[in-house]
Order: structure tokens, then sequence, then C-alpha cells
């Protein structure tokens, strides 16, 4: 029985919301294992648990901290300049797994982190390595990379020289003229991207699947454009905005069908072939092109393609568009006949009130979804419904401040054990199911807080509801330090 005690309590009150700072800094201990790690990194902390997270001798507990999502991410600062190259790699890398939606670092860690000049003492990774992390996170926010061309720091002025085409020409141009030389070498060195004769020239030497990526991005020459059609290599150029029109229309007429699909959605297609792509004999051609009428833009471009094809249980990263549609056009595409338009409207966080409202109400589902997990004014019933009918976006939904914790009763008989289990922790819930056939029902019943710390001390001794138990508010403080004094002191063993 103690052994199986231990460790359900160590990590039930390490992640009780009442246990007090001097409980959770004992558990930071190297004797009280996991649980101190897991609470590191998957709970808030009061401020003095924090601090003694960051100051704490052991690698693993600072690690730990860095990838908690539910700190402030200004208070883990300190870990940007940590001894520990490891540590500061689990920074730049973010929580993982890695939600839908990731929250961005405060400008001064990110300058921190990128402007390194080694890699911590440890050595075991360079702070390249951690910089490149750094970059797939997604934990840069747009407003960081739209100010890189201007920064005081010539290192920052320099990465932003590798987004050659998301600056303005007058960021261009200062880049290009800048009075440090490392700045104006990496400007140049990026400016290939919008130079038809250096792309044709470089792209010989980038590897096949880069090859892709740039075709679709680049400015391109003719003879290179020509190579792409006659090599049947013409599906990237889809979505490149410099190709000329006479381009545009050989992909508008192209055979296979779902190059034409994907022309018909280009903001510069010639409404004559518009017209015709219309009346194309492939469905999904037509659905294309009737999706939003003249003018067009590559905001709204995007933010189509952004929807289409992912179905009721896509649970891709949420980010943030680098250009947005107006108001106009997402308020018409709100209203629109046309279900993807709807779900591009219900996938924009700044939609006002009343269009959510009517949203909530879609008959299309993806709608209602999307809706959901995208808008901050959700109403809460929809996504209690959302968590109920679709398990893929439960995880993401039990993140949002909205979602709704009372008024689950109804849900304790539902058949779905993480659904009860939902139930099962309602505050107001009277008589929590601490003996559901579930484990995991029965160990949120026995955190839920109607319980009274006599009914804990049974619950405490059962291996089935002593997490929950130990994670439960209503126990006393004296009674969690007893048991942690049991844990970390001696043998566990149940209460008299």
């Amino acid at each position: 029985m103690s052994d199986l005690l231990r460790e359900p309590w160590l990590r039930g009150i390490a992640f009780n919301p009442a246990a007090p700072s001097d409980v959770l800094i004992r558990l930071m201990g190297e004797v009280a294992g996991e649980a101190g790690l897991l609470m590191c990194e998957g709970r808030d902390l009061p401020d003095a648990a924090i601090d003694a997270a960051l100051r704490h001798p052991g690698r693993k507990i600072r690690g730990a901290l860095a990838l908690n999502r539910h700190v402030d991410p200004a208070r883990l600062a300190p870990l940007a300049t940590d001894q520990s190259g490891i540590v500061r790699y689990r920074l730049a890398a973010g929580p993982r797994p890695r939600p839908r939606r990731v929250r961005p670092l405060p400008d001064d860690i990110l300058v921190t982190l990128l402007t390194a000049q080694d890699g911590g003492e440890d050595g075991m990774l360079t702070e390249h390595e951690i910089v490149q992390e750094l970059s797939s996170s997604r934990q840069i926010p747009l407003s960081f990379h739209r100010s890189m061309a201007g920064h005081e720091h010539p290192e920052i002025r320099e990465r932003a020289a590798w987004e050659w085409q998301s600056l303005t020409p007058g960021q261009r141009e200062a880049l290009l003229d800048d009075a440090v030389p490392a700045v104006r070498e990496a400007a140049q060195e990026h400016s290939w991207e919008l130079d038809p004769e250096r792309v044709e020239a470089t792209l010989p030497s980038i590897g096949s699947h880069s090859r892709s990526f740039f075709l679709g991005r680049c400015a391109l020459s003719p003879a290179l454009i020509e190579q792409c059609f006659a090599d049947d290599e013409v599906h990237p150029l889809t979505w490149n905005r410099h190709i000329p029109a006479d381009a545009v229309a050989r992909l508008a007429r192209h055979p296979e069908a779902k190059i034409r699909e994907m022309a018909a959605a280009r903001p510069d297609l010639a409404p004559d072939l518009v017209a015709e792509l219309r009346e194309d004999p492939d469905q999904d051609v037509r659905m294309r092109a009737r999706l939003h009428p003249f003018p067009r833009t590559w905001a709204e471009y995007w933010a189509i393609y952004g929807v289409i094809g992912h179905g009721p249980d896509w649970t891709g990263p949420i980010t943030e568009s680098a250009t947005e549609p107006s108001p106009e056009w997402l308020a018409a595409c709100a209203t629109s006949e046309e279900p993807v338009l709807r779900r591009v409207a219900a996938s924009r966080p700044g939609l006002p009130a009343e269009l959510v409202a009517t949203l909530a109400r879609d008959e299309d589902e993806e709608v209602r979804i999307r809706l959901a997990c995208h808008h901050p004014l959700a109403p809460p019933h929809l996504l209690l419904d959302v968590f109920v009918t679709r398990p893929a976006h439960r995880p993401h939904l039990l993140t949002l401040p909205a979602f709704p914790r009372t008024g689950l009763t109804p849900l304790v008989g539902h058949p779905d054990p993480e659904v009860r289990a939902l139930a099962a922790a309602a505050p107001t819930l009277s008589d929590p199911p601490v003996d559901d056939p579930d484990e995991s029902v029965c160990r949120a019943a026995a955190a839920n807080p109607s319980l009274t710390p006599d009914a804990l001390e049974a619950l405490l001794v059962n291996p089935r509801t002593a997490e929950g138990a130990a994670a439960n508010p209503s126990l006393p403080v004296p009674r969690m330090r007893a048991l942690l004094d049991r844990c970390l002191n001696g043998a566990a063993t149940p209460p008299a």
C-alpha cells in the first residue's frame, strides 16, 4: 500500500491549486523525483516557487520551468542567459506537446536568445542550434518580425534580411545601405529571391525539396517558367505571385484539374478566365472559382487556402496572419452562402460579436468548430458542445478561458469517460462519482472541491482516488505537509 500511495500523493500535491509555496518548493528536491519536474512544467506557480525554480541548482528543474506554458513568460527571462544550453534550448523550443496557439516570448528574451555568443557552459549545444529551434517554435510574434529591420542590434537586422520578401521596399533599401558591413552582406545575400537571373542561376544548386519552395515564392525568368511547364513542375507556380499573366492563363487551362483549381483562386486571374473556370467540368475547380468576387487580394487567397480540405477534426497550428483580409470582406464571408467562406470568417479572432453569434448557430458543423477553437467570444455552450462531440479538439478547448467548468451535471452519465471526468470535476456537483468504473473519472471526482476534508481521508488511501484527493484544494494545508513528510522523509504509510 505504501509504495502505491507515494507517487499519487506527490503528483496530487504538486498540482493542488491550494498548495502554498513552501510545499511546492519542497517538491523540487531530488527525492520528490518526477513530481517536481511535472509541477514545474505543467502548472501555474506562485512567485516564490518560480523564484526557487529559477535559482535551483538542478538543471532539470530549471529546464522544466523553461517549458511552462502557464507562467508569465516575462518571469522566465533569467533562463535566456542560463548557464546551461539545454535550459536555453528548452526555453527556445517552448512547451511540448506544442499547443495549437503558441504564446509568444517577450522581445527582451527573443533578443537575448538571438544574439547569444555561445551555447551555454555545458557545451552540448551551439547558439545556432538554439536559434534554429526558436525560429521553428512559433514563439516569435509578427510584431517582432516587423520591427527587426529597424532594430538597434545589428544581428537582429541581419535576421530581418532572411525574410526579404516580407520587407517593404524602404526596409530593403535601408538594409542594403546599412552602416554595418555584416548587415549589408546579409541583405545582398538574400535579395536574390527577387532577381530572376540570380534565381535561375541559384536553383540548380538547391535540393529538390527546397526547389519547390523557391519556385513558389521567387521572381522567375521566362526561361525558368518554360522549363517548369516542360518538366511538369508547375504546381508551385500556382501560388507564385511574381509570374506574368500569360503563365497564369496557362495554369488556368492546364489539363490537370488540381492545377486549374489552384489557379482559380489566384487574385490576379483575369475575369474571363474566372468565368471560364466557373463552368469547368471539375466541381472543385468550379467551387474555387466562385468563392469570392473581384477585387481579390493575396490575403484573401491565403485565408481561403488555410481552411480548404482540412475537415472537422483538423488540429493544425493557429497562427497570426502576416496579412489580414479587410473587415468588410470577412463580414461578407460570414454571411455568404458558401460554407468555405463562413469557415474563413469563423477562423478570424477579430470578427465582431454580432457575427460570432450568427456563426455559433451555423448549420455547417465545421463553421461552429472553427469558431469555438479560434474566436475568444465563442459562447461557452458551443465550446462544450464541440468538446463532447469532437475529441480531437479537447486539449485545445480546455486551455480557453471561456470554457465552462460548471453546469455539467447532465454529463455525469455520459458514455465517454473523458466527458464524465470533466463533469466529475465541476465544483457545483453535489455528489462527485468517486466510484466510477474509469480511474480517470475517479481521480477527477476525488479532486472536486465540493468534497469535505473528512471525505478526502478515505479517498487518500484508495489507489484509484489518492492522486485526486491529494490534489483537492479542500485538503487542509497541514494535511498536505504531513503527507509530504511521509513521502519525502520515509515510507508513505496510510493515515491512521
